[in-house]
């Protein structure tokens, strides 16, 4: 459940391409799907916003909006979209952004603007002349260090050149962002300058005689200057080690499946169904991901967590269906208004089609949800005869508000805050999320957050004053009030099936202690529960050091073995064949 709770600021995995020119080629009347890019200009630089366009089974249009300078790969869902040949508009309610554009024929453009808090000029055009831009001498990995009011921060630049040009991100490898994206990165003899708007920072430094250490200015708003030197480890950027990953050729089938959600109109789950070996029926699972936009690998810093619990549970004989959530990847809907409840839909609708396959045992299908998974298995099995069991990995056992306190203090105790901190920060946190979920509507929340967030509280988060109307866009949004406000308590009562429960010790996200007492009080009534801690094992359950979560995507581990063969072996005892 990746609720910490300061700015998320979108820091993404994928490299940025760098290029901010664009040319103007005609409209195509007739087919207005495909890729729009725009360039808004803001007081901290060039953004350049990429609308991608597609056409639905029915006929109608879909789009998600892409950062490519804050989150490349990362398409946020919009919650209504038109195009034709005279106007573009759209609204994202997730992020409280709107566009309003109207066609201009001889600029080969829709000229509009943009409104999220600011409203800011804003034009889009067909991306496909996106010229390539090539910088030669910085391909490599660059390792660096800010020193700053006696805290450390060690960063790695990495930049690649490739068909599309040279490409550069960076890893705060201490607070465990990945793949920032790292936009304007330009060469002027041996002077190097770039930006990295997601922390509106700005860097200029000279190369050394042999091109392999580079010295700058370090500049943020708000902060003092820093001398930051990188030096070059490597000349070719390296991929994390990730041995868990499955690889193909397989001892079982893989069948890709659409899945229509017959309560929710415009979703179709897209997903991957993994079948063992043999005739069946065998039991199965269904793999229900945590918070935010997840593909059906549940993929996070090239780690594959999904992927790899499929591939265990499905060659030790029980079949495995995962899949993209709604409105992400493969899958069609919106993701970006929905809430836990409307994923709890989708669950249902996925196990109700497993149930129809004549190689599936009907009698043997249960739920395996981590993280928020673990809040909606609850949900789809209590009074429902159709599930036969459910695991929940790193599952809720107490309300939302109470996740994000205990999540806030536990991180902040780990990366060294003072007890002073971190009763300050509990203050703070009760505030916004009484606020949150209090308020009758978004706009009540929105007002009274506004409130709360001064300068000086947004600093003690993390935030900077420029970055409020984000923060406020995310705290304030159907999904996290609706978040706050649910109690496993209202369903595990009805909860009647096998439960197994597993949290790691060194889970700083859903805190081990409280969820498990709450699970275990709200499952009284029930025969069959296992409820585990597991020694050393983080939120995503690879063996740890700490748990925070700048070790994720340093640890190689994915899932650890012994916490795999556990939960299959508990399946296999109640369902195996």
């Amino acid at each position: 459940m990746a609720h910490t709770f300061k700015l998320a600021t979108a820091m993404t995995r994928a490299a940025l391409v760098i290029g901010l020119g664009l040319s103007a080629p005609a409209l195509a009347q007739d087919d207005h799907t495909g890729d729009w890019l725009g360039t808004l200009t803001t007081p901290n630089g060039a953004l350049r916003l990429m609308v991608h366009a597609r056409e639905t089974e029915d006929g109608g249009l879909t789009a998600t909006l892409e950062s490519l300078d804050q989150a490349p790969g990362q398409q946020i869902p919009m919650s209504d979209f038109f195009i034709d040949d005279t106007e573009m508009r759209f609204e994202i309610s997730a992020i409280g952004a709107r566009y309003q554009g109207d066609w201009n024929a001889q600029a080969g453009h829709y000229d509009g603007e943009f409104t999220q808090g600011a409203t800011l000029e804003l034009d889009f055009a067909r991306a496909d002349a996106a010229p390539v831009v090539v910088i030669d001498g910085l391909d490599g990995s660059w390792t660096g260090q800010l020193d700053r009011d006696a805290i450390q921060l060690e960063f790695t630049l990495n930049v690649e050149t490739g068909e599309d040009g040279t490409s550069a991100s960076l890893d705060s490898v201490t607070q465990g962002a990945y793949g920032i994206p790292v936009a304007g990165l330009e060469r002027e003899g041996d002077t190097i300058r770039f930006r990295v708007p997601a922390a509106n920072v700005t860097y200029e430094g000279q190369l050394d005689a042999d091109g392999n250490a580079l010295t700058g200015h370090w500049q943020r708003p708000g902060f003092d200057d820093a001398v930051v030197r990188f030096e070059r480890q490597s000349m070719a950027v390296e991929q994390p080690n990730r041995p868990q990953t499955p690889v193909a050729p397989f001892p079982y089938r893989a069948f890709d499946v659409r899945i229509d959600n017959p309560s929710a109109e415009g979703v179709t789950l897209a997903g991957t169904l993994t079948l063992p070996e043999g005739e069946g029926p065998f039991p199965a699972a269904v793999l229900i991901s945590g918070s935010g936009p997840q593909d059906r690998n549940e993929t996070v810093w090239t780690h594959q967590p999904f992927a790899v619990l499929a591939d265990h549970l499905t060659r030790n004989g029980i079949a495995v269906l995962r899949y993209d959530d709604r409105g992400y990847a493969d899958s069609t809907g919106d993701f970006a208004s929905s809430t836990s409840m409307d994923f709890a839909s989708d669950a249902r609708a996925v196990t109700d089609w497993l149930r129809t396959q004549p190689v599936i045992d009907a009698n043997a299908i249960g739920l395996i949800g981590h993280s928020e998974g673990g809040l909606i298995a609850p949900v789809v099995a209590a009074n429902n005869p159709d599930i036969a069991y459910i695991v929940l990995l790193a599952g809720p056992g107490t309300d939302g508000q109470e996740i994000i306190l205990d999540q806030s203090i536990a991180a902040a105790r780990a990366s060294g805050r003072s007890e002073a901190d971190l009763e300050r920060l509990h203050e703070i946190v009760l505030q916004i999320t009484d606020a949150a979920r209090s308020a009758p509507d978004e706009a009540a929340a929105h007002a009274a957050l506004d409130e709360i967030l001064t300068p000086d509280v947004l600093i003690f988060l993390g935030a900077t004053p420029d970055q409020k109307s984000l923060f406020i866009g995310q705290n304030v949004r159907a999904w996290q009030r609706a978040f706050l406000n649910h109690d496993p308590a209202d369903y595990l009562g009805d909860v009647d099936q096998p439960v197994l429960a597993l949290n790691g010790s060194l889970d700083l996200q859903v805190v081990p202690g409280p969820n498990l007492a709450g699970i275990e009080a709200g499952l009284a009534h029930n025969r069959d529960v296992t409820l585990m801690e597991l020694p050393g094992l983080n939120h995503m359950f690879q063996t740890a050091q700490t748990g925070t979560i700048p070790e994720y995507a340093q640890i190689e581990e994915t899932f650890n073995p012994q916490a795999l063969a556990l939960i299959e072996d508990w399946i296999n005892t109640r369902f195996g064949q």
